[in-house]
C-alpha cells in the first residue's frame, strides 16, 4: 500500500491524499461502509459501485469467521470473490466485537476466549490467529488485534489495557511477517493506538505506533461511551505524534460533524454503522440537516428526499413515499434510506477534499458541522 500526501489545508490540519492499493486507488478523506458480515445491510454491490461510488467498504473479522466461515471463504477465494467487490477492502480484527461481548469473553495474555453470540460455541483469538483469519478474508487493509477499553474506564484499567494491547500488536507484527497472502496481492496491516481518554497513555501508544514505520496507523477506542470534546482531545494529541506521510485512520467515527471535525484534526480514514443502521430507523442525513422520516410534516411532501441531490434515489422517491415506505415496514423503504445515507456521508468526504484543495476548508467546515446537524 502506498500513501501520498497530496494536499493540506493552511488554516488546519486537514489532507487531501491518495491511498494506492491492489485493488484500487482511494481518494482521502474517505468514509468506507460497513459490510459486517460480508455485505453492506440492504445495499446490493452494484449500487456501492455505480451509485453510491464508495471507494472501499469494510468486512468483520469476527462475523466473518463465525459465518460464513473461513473454509468457504478460502475455497471462495476470498472475500473479494465471495461478495463480488472488486476494489479495496479494509477488516476490523474483531477487538471491538470481543470488547462488546465483556460478559462472554475472558481475556488472557495468549489472548482472548469469547463464546459465539449466535450458538454459545466456545472459540479462542490471539494475535496470531486474528492475522491468519484476515489473511484468508483477504483484506487489503488488515487490522492488529487489540483490546477496545470502554470510554469511561479508569486509568489503572486502561493501562494495563494499553500493555496487553502492545504486546498483542508486536506479535501480530511478527506474524504478519512471516506469512503472505493466499490469493497473490499485497496486504498491509495498520497498528491502532489505544489508551483510552489518558493524555500520557494516548502519547505512548502514539509514539509506540509511529516507531513501527506502518504503511498506516489506527486510533480506536473513541466513541465508546466518552464526551465528544474528550474524543476530539485524544485525536489531536494522537495526530500530534503520528507521521503525516502515512494515512490516519479513526475508527467507528460518527455523525457528519465528528467526520469534520476529525479531518479538521489531520484524520483521513472513517466507517461507522450509522448511516446505515440509522437509515433503517427513519433517519435521513442531508447537506441541510436531519430528518426524522416517520415524523407526521413528511405525510404530504411530495417533494425530493434531497431538493439539489446528494444520491441518484433523490430525485426518484419523495419524502411522503419513503415515510410511508418505513411506516408500513416495506424493505424498500430501508434500502432508499441505506442508500442515500451512504451516498451523502460520501458526497460530505467528497466536498471536504474539494475544499482542502481549493483552500477554504476551514470556513466550508464552520458553516457544515452547524447545516449538515439541524433537526428539520
Amino acid at each position: 500500500m502506498k500513501f501520498e500526501l497530496q494536499h493540506t489545508d493552511s488554516l488546519s490540519n486537514a489532507r487531501a491524499g491518495l491511498i494506492t492499493t491492489d485493488h484500487g486507488q482511494i481518494e482521502t478523506p474517505v468514509f468506507m461502509p460497513v459490510g459486517t458480515v460480508g455485505s453492506v445491510k440492504a445495499v446490493q454491490m452494484t449500487e456501492l459501485k455505480d451509485d453510491i461510488k464508495a471507494q472501499i467498504i469494510l468486512g468483520n473479522t469476527y462475523h466473518l469467521y463465525l459465518r460464513p466461515g473461513l473454509d468457504v471463504l478460502e475455497r471462495a477465494g476470498g472475500l473479494h470473490k465471495f461478495n463480488s467487490w472488486d476494489k479495496p477492502i479494509l477488516t476490523d480484527s474483531g477487538g471491538f466485537q470481543v470488547f462488546s461481548l465483556a460478559e462472554n469473553r475472558k481475556l488472557k495474555e495468549e489472548g482472548a476466549e469469547f463464546r459465539s453470540h449466535i450458538d454459545g460455541s466456545k472459540h479462542f483469538f490471539t494475535p496470531e490467529k486474528v492475522v491468519d483469519i484476515q489473511r484468508i478474508i483477504g483484506a487489503d487493509i488488515m487490522m492488529a488485534f487489540d483490546e477496545c477499553t470502554p470510554g469511561d474506564a479508569d486509568y489503572d484499567y486502561a493501562k494495563k489495557s494499553l500493555d496487553l494491547t502492545e504486546r498483542w500488536l508486536h506479535r501480530c507484527i511478527t506474524r504478519f511477517n512471516e506469512t503472505e497472502c493466499s490469493y497473490g496481492y499485497r496486504q498491509t496491516l495498520f497498528p491502532i493506538v489505544q489508551g483510552c481518554v489518558y493524555p500520557d497513555l494516548r502519547r505512548r501508544a502514539a509514539e509506540n505506533v509511529a516507531s513501527l514505520e506502518a504503511d498506516g496507523n489506527a486510533i480506536g477506542g473513541l466513541a465508546v461511551g466518552e464526551p465528544t470534546e474528550k474524543m476530539y482531545e485524544m485525536v489531536e494529541l494522537v495526530n500530534e505524534i503520528l507521521p503525516k506521510d502515512k494515512p490516519r485512520y479513526l475508527m467507528g467515527v460518527g455523525t457528519p460533524a465528528n467526520l469534520l471535525e476529525a479531518i479538521e484534526r489531520g484524520v483521513d480514514m472513517f466507517d461507522c454503522i450509522m448511516p446505515t443502521r440509522n437509515g433503517r430507523n427513519g433517519q435521513i442525513f442531508t447537506k441541510n440537516g436531519i430528518l426524522n422520516m416517520r415524523n407526521e410534516r413528511w405525510k404530504d411532501d411530495f417533494s425530493p428526499i434531497e431538493e439539489d441531490g446528494a444520491s441518484y434515489v433523490d430525485t426518484l422517491y419523495s419524502k411522503a413515499y419513503l415515510r410511508h415506505l418505513i411506516n408500513v415496514n416495506e424493505i424498500l423503504g430501508l434500502q432508499i434510506a441505506s442508500v442515500h445515507n451512504l451516498a451523502f456521508y460520501i458526497w460530505l468526504m467528497q466536498e471536504a477534499r474539494k475544499h482542502i484543495i481549493e483552500g477554504d476548508f476551514a470556513v466550508w467546515k464552520r458553516k457544515m458541522v452547524v447545516q449538515t446537524m439541524q433537526r428539520l
